[in-house]
C-alpha cells in the first residue's frame, strides 16, 4: 500500500499563534473528551479515498480498517498468521477456498452483509469500468485478470465477469477459485480491496457513495462526518456485533500536513495522538520521550526511475550506488530506520535468503558510483525527482540532490500535494519525471505482495519498466505454496531488480519504522504492520 503523506514544511506564524490561544482552553476540553472516551488524534493527509475498490494509501486503509471488518486480521509477527474477523472460519483444498462469513455483520443501515455483496464487491475491483489500481490483488482468481482487461468493443465482458471464480453459493458462504494455490491468499484478505461494499449505496449515489451521510458500512465506527481536507469523525457503531467491548464513542481525525504544526498542536494539548510524522529536527528531542512510539512494519521507502528517460543502467546503478543510506538515517530522518539493502524489507518471512545478492550499499560507493557513471555513453545530467510535499521527503531528497552531485548531475526538486502527485506519477508516469519517490507498506505478509509491483500490467509501477521474464518469475511463485521453494524464486526476483545485474529501476532507500506521538492516558494505542490502529482496542483513562 502507498504509504501516506508525512511532514509538510511549515512558514506560517499565524497558526502557532493560533495554537497558543487555544491552548489556555485545552485542560478543560481534554478532560472532557477524555471523560467520554472522545479520542482526538492528528493525520497527515486527507484520505485520497474511502472506496475499498480505490484506495490505495495507508490514511484511507486506516479509516477503512475502522469503519469495515476485514475478513481477516494479523496474529503476531514473525508469522503473522491469519485471525477470523469477518470470515469466522475457512477452508483451503487446492485451488478453493471457502470462506464462512459471520452471520451477525450488519451494514449501517440494519440490513446483513452477506456473501454476494463480496461477490459484487470483488467484481467490482477488477471491473474495466472501476480501473481500481489494485485489481492485480485480485489476478490470482480464476477469470479475474480476463475480466479486468476486457475491452467492450472487442469482447463480451459480461460473460468475462460471470466466469470470474468468486461465487456465493448460500448466503454467508463465500467461495473463491483460484488458478493454482496461493500461500499467502487468506492474509491477502485483510486488505480492504476485499472489503464489501453495498450495491443499493453505490447505485443511489454514484461516486458520492463514501461521503458522511450516504456511506455504508459495517465495521466498528461509523463514519459520520468527512470535512475534506480538515477533519473526519467516527462514531461507535451500536450495530457492530462486538460494540459492547469498544470504550471509545467517537474518534475525531484532524488533518494537519505540516509537521511543526501538528507537533506544536499536541503539545498543546489539542490531540491524544500525533500520526503526523516529526520532522527530523524534532525526533531526538522525542526518543527519550514515552509519548515517542516507535512500531516495525514491513515496508520500503525507495526511488523509481522513469526508465524511458533514464535508459542506462549503469547510471541508475550510480545513482543509486551514490546514496549514502546510513547517513540518510542518521542525520536526516533520525528515526531508526533500516538501510534497504533490497527492495524486500528484512522483517518479510524469507527475507535472508531473498536479499542474499541485493546490493544496494548502506555507505556511498562514490568511486564506483563514478565508474559506472562513466561507462554510460549519453548520460541525463539533469535530473527532475519529484517527491510528495513535506518536510522530510525535502530533507532526503535535498541529501539524494548532494549525493548525485559527485556524479556531475544536476538535480531539480519538485514536490505536489499527495492526491495529485500519485495521479502526476501514474502509471505510466508524467514524462517530465525523471526520479520519483513513494513508500510500499507490505499488504500482508509475503514478499510477493512487493514483487508484483514491478510486473508490466502493475497498478502500481510507474518506472515504464516491463521484464516478462521477471514476471514469469514472479508469476510462478505466485503457484508455489511450499515456502523455502517460494524464497527461492522470490531471491531470483530480487535479483532482477536489485541484484549485481539487476535492471534497478527501483533504488530502495530505507525500511520504515513507523512514529506516533500518544499521551499516556491513551490506552491500546498500536500501529499495526499495515500503518493501521484498531480503534475497538483503545480507551482513555
Amino acid at each position: 500500500m502507498r504509504n501516506r503523506k508525512r511532514w509538510t514544511l511549515w512558514s506560517g506564524a499565524a497558526v502557532a499563534i493560533a495554537i497558543i490561544v487555544v491552548g489556555s482552553a485545552v485542560g478543560a476540553t481534554a478532560a472532557t473528551d477524555q471523560k467520554a472516551q472522545n479520542l482526538r488524534v492528528i493525520i497527515g493527509s486527507d484520505p485520497p479515498s474511502l472506496d475499498p475498490g480505490l484506495a490505495t494509501d495507508t490514511t484511507s486503509g486506516n479509516v477503512l480498517a475502522n469503519i469495515n471488518e476485514s475478513l481477516i486480521t494479523f496474529g503476531p509477527a514473525p508469522d503473522y498468521k491469519a485471525v477470523p474477523a469477518a470470515a469466522q472460519s475457512w477452508s483451503v483444498k487446492g485451488p478453493i477456498v471457502t470462506l464462512n462469513l459471520r452471520k451477525d455483520l450488519k451494514w449501517t443501515t440494519g440490513q446483513p452483509v452477506t456473501a454476494a455483496d463480496y461477490v459484487y464487491a470483488w467484481k467490482r475491483v477488477i471491473s474495466p469500468e472501476l480501473g481500481g489500481d489494485y485489481a492485480y490483488q485480485f489476478f490470482g482468481i480464476k477469470g479475474a485478470e480476463e475480466y479486468n482487461s476486457c475491452d467492450p468493443k472487442k469482447a463480451d465482458c459480461d460473460a468475462l465477469k460471470a466466469q470470474v471464480g468468486v461465487t456465493a453459493p448460500s448466503r454467508f458462504v463465500l467461495r473463491v477459485q483460484l488458478k493454482a494455490p496461493q500461500a499467502w491468499f487468506i492474509q491477502q484478505l485483510n486488505h480492504q480491496s476485499f472489503n464489501a461494499v453495498n450495491k443499493a449505496t453505490v447505485d443511489k449515489y454514484g461516486d458520492k457513495w463514501t461521503e458522511a451521510g450516504n456511506i455504508n458500512t459495517y465495521g466498528a465506527f461509523n463514519l459520520t462526518s468527512w470535512k475534506h481536507d480538515a477533519s473526519l469523525t467516527l462514531t461507535k457503531n451500536p450495530k457492530w456485533h462486538g460494540a459492547k467491548s469498544v470504550r471509545l464513542n467517537k474518534v475525531t481525525l484532524t488533518v494537519i500536513t505540516d509537521a511543526t504544526t501538528a507537533e506544536n498542536s499536541y503539545l498543546a494539548g489539542n490531540a491524544d495522538a500525533n500520526e503526523t510524522d516529526l520532522a527530523p529536527a524534532s525526533v531526538p528531542k522525542w526518543k527519550k520521550n514515552p509519548e515517542y512510539k516507535t512500531n516495525g512494519t514491513i515496508g520500503t521507502y525507495y526511488y523509481g526511475f522513469n526508465v524511458k528517460n533514464i535508459p542506462d543502467v549503469n547510471q541508475r546503478r550510480a545513482m543509486a550506488f551514490a546514496i549514502d543510506r546510513k547517513a540518510i538515517i542518521k542525520f536526516v530522518t533520525k528515526g531508526g530506520q533500516f538501510p534497504a539493502k533490497g527492495f524486500t524489507p528484512n522483517r518479510t518471512p524469507g527475507s535472508k535468503l531473498i536479499l542474499k545478492n541485493a546490493t544496494m550499499p548502506a555507505v556511498s560507493k562514490l568511486a564506483q558510483a563514478k565508474a559506472l557513471m562513466a561507462k554510460v555513453k549519453n548520460p541525463k545530467t539533469n535530473i527532475n525527482l519529484y517527491f510528495n510535499t513535506s518536510a522530510g521527503h525535502a530533507a532526503i531528497a535535498t541529501a539524494v540532490q548532494a549525493f548525485w552531485k559527485e556524479l556531475g548531475i544536476t538535480t531539480t526538486l519538485k514536490n505536489m500535494e499527495f492526491g495529485q502527485y500519485l495521479e502526476f506519477i501514474g502509471p505510466p508516469p508524467n514524462s517530465d519525471i525523471d526520479v520519483y519517490r513513494l513508500g510500499w507498506i507490505y499488504d500482508y505478509p509475503d514478499a510477493y505482495n512487493g514483487f508484483e509491483l514491478w510486473k508490466c500490467d502493475s497498478g502500481n509501477n510507474s518506472t515504464n519498466w516491463c521484464n516478462k521474464k521477471y514476471d514469469a518469475v514472479v508469476s510462478k511463485a505466485a503457484g508455489t505454496p511450499n515456502d523455502d521453494a517460494r524464497f527461492k524464486l522470490y531471491q531470483q526476483a530480487e535479483d532482477m531488480l536489485t541484484g549485481p545485474n539487476g535492471a534497478l529501476p527501483i533504488m530502495p532507500i530505507y525500511w520504515y519504522v513507523f512514529h506516533s506521538l500518544v499521551k499516556p492516558y491513551v490506552q491500546g494505542y498500536e500501529t499495526n504492520l499495515v500503518d493501521a490502529v484498531d480503534y475497538t482496542k483503545v480507551s482513555l483513562r
